[in-house]
């Protein structure tokens, strides 16, 4: 593996292992993919910007490390990039925002970006991100338009836009997404590519998100055995997070390649209330069919409970409105105008609606709860529509008021604190995207990650056709 198509679509693991045989070194390899960012950035819009001293710095320290034989982890030396959400030192993190002073101390890496320094990872740079992560389209005040690699006039997504757009475009293997109500997942969607929200708290976060328990820091990956290795790294323990998972110390490699003989898997093709495109359900119909021919019991199932968008729109523009209560009111103009219209909304917000939307938040866990009773894993379509237009918010303004109105599957797993996967399951006819979504019950992530994997083996490579070589 030698050419540079080869190095840009090659796994986090392929490189290790390429590394281990001194076939290539991290500092090619980071050279390689910083010049791939650089080249494709006017067109992607992925990056807020690329960390090209120290990524080649980090670089250097890894290739020490493997000439010698003591690699610091199974990622050592291996690229990653960091959505601008997220704490990086020697960097503003602008969240996509104009509100945000840059000329501020940015001396601490968030737990996640500790723990992938820890682990000898080579950090490209930080991605975009619609404002505050607040939308599912990825574009912002600050940074623009992030396009999607598969459709330059489509978005990738949100709100871990830049993520998904440099995954799918071949410039890292690993990504750093966040996902609130569907920001990994729903890009990972709209590029063809693997992400995966771990059950809530597995991956230690700081500073606290304003979205409480709906919040989640995750890997993004073409590879699923990647995102094992990466969430390997990042469950690892922080103090800074008072509701973090007990750290298990395991490796959620173990057991990955075992299949789904024998599991009881639910397919639900709406929920019993969204709308789906008919090739977008047709070609997630043939996926759970799929699980069949692996040896799993498939049932089809419709409603599991009744549409949670109510709750869900209280806790979120609660959740907008603390955000811009941080900011001066004179400057909420610079805002992008439905973050503003949302935080507005949040204003208005009682106590006593946002607990009551809390507790139907805590009701709706409860019932997926004795659903896994039954099931084994849920599967669903991940978006019910491919890749939205470029600046556009909605996708049918007649029947939408928000962006979660078209995207019904994502939200509910936040709520329930559910581990739930994206994973890429074809191609609509104008060679869009289409994932499917895999949802397990509370910490089973190996399982949702053994089912995405058992899937994955069936699947063909695919790769955005204007940046597959």
């Amino acid at each position: 593996m030698t050419s540079g198509s080869d190095i840009a679509f090659a796994s986090a693991e392929a490189l290790v292992e390429l590394y281990r045989k001194k076939a290539l070194s991290p500092v090619e390899a980071a050279d390689m993919l910083l010049g791939r960012a650089e080249a494709l950035q006017p067109r992607l819009n992925a990056f807020c910007f690329l960390n090209r001293d120290g990524a080649l710095a980090a670089a250097r320290a890894s290739e020490q490390r493997w000439r010698t034989g003591a690699p610091l982890s199974a990622i050592d030396g291996v690229p990653v990039t960091i959505k601008d959400i997220v704490l990086m030192r020697g960097y503003p993190t602008l969240r996509g925002s104009k509100l945000i002073d840059p000329d501020q101390d940015w001396s601490e890496d968030s737990p996640a970006v500790a723990r992938l320094r820890e682990a000898g990872a080579v950090i490209l740079g930080k991605t975009t991100t619609p404002e505050f992560g607040w939308k599912a389209i990825g574009d912002s005040p600050l940074t623009g338009i992030t396009r999607n690699p598969w459709n330059l006039e489509r978005t990738p997504g949100g709100s871990s836009a830049g993520a998904a757009a440099a995954c799918a475009a071949g410039i890292a293997p690993l990504n750093l997404g966040t996902d609130g109500a569907g920001s990994i997942r729903i890009p990972a969607a709209f590029t063809g590519i693997f992400g995966i929200k771990a059950t809530f708290g597995r991956v230690p976060a700081y500073p606290a998100s304003p979205l409480g328990l709906l919040s989640n820091v995750g890997p993004m990956t073409r590879h699923v055995r990647d995102a094992a290795l990466m969430l390997n790294v990042l469950s690892r323990p922080d103090h800074r997070d008072p509701y973090a998972l007990p750290p298990e110390g395991r490796n959620w490699l173990d057991g990955i390649d075992g299949g789904v003989r024998g599991l009881k898997i639910a397919y639900s093709p709406d929920l019993g209330y969204a709308r789906v495109d008919p090739e977008i359900a047709a070609a997630c119909a043939d996926a759970a069919r799929q699980f069949e021919a692996l040896g799993a019991t498939v049932e089809e199932v419709r409603e599991i409970f009744p549409s949670p968008r109510d709750a869900l729109l209280t806790l979120w523009a609660a959740g907008e409105a603390r955000v811009l209560a941080g900011f001066p009111a004179e400057k909420h103009h610079l805002c992008d105008p439905g973050l503003a219209a949302m935080a507005a909304l949040g204003d208005k917000i009682s106590s006593v609606d946002y607990l009551g939307a809390d507790v139907a938040r805590t009701m709706l866990g409860v019932r997926m709860g004795e659903f896994h009773e039954r099931y084994d894993l849920l599967l669903t379509p991940m978006m019910p529509v491919p890749a939205l237009p470029v600046g556009r918010d909605l996708n049918d303004a007649a029947q939408e008021e928000q962006w979660w109105d078209w995207s019904p599957f994502s939200y509910p797993f936040n709520m329930t604190r559910q581990p739930a996967a994206s994973i890429p399951c074809g191609l609509t006819n104008a060679g869009l995207p289409i994932g499917l979504q895999i949802v397990g019950p509370l910490y089973a992530e190996d399982r949702v990650l053994r089912a995405a994997r058992a899937f994955e083996t069936t699947q063909p490579e695919r790769r955005p056709p204007l940046f597959g070589t």
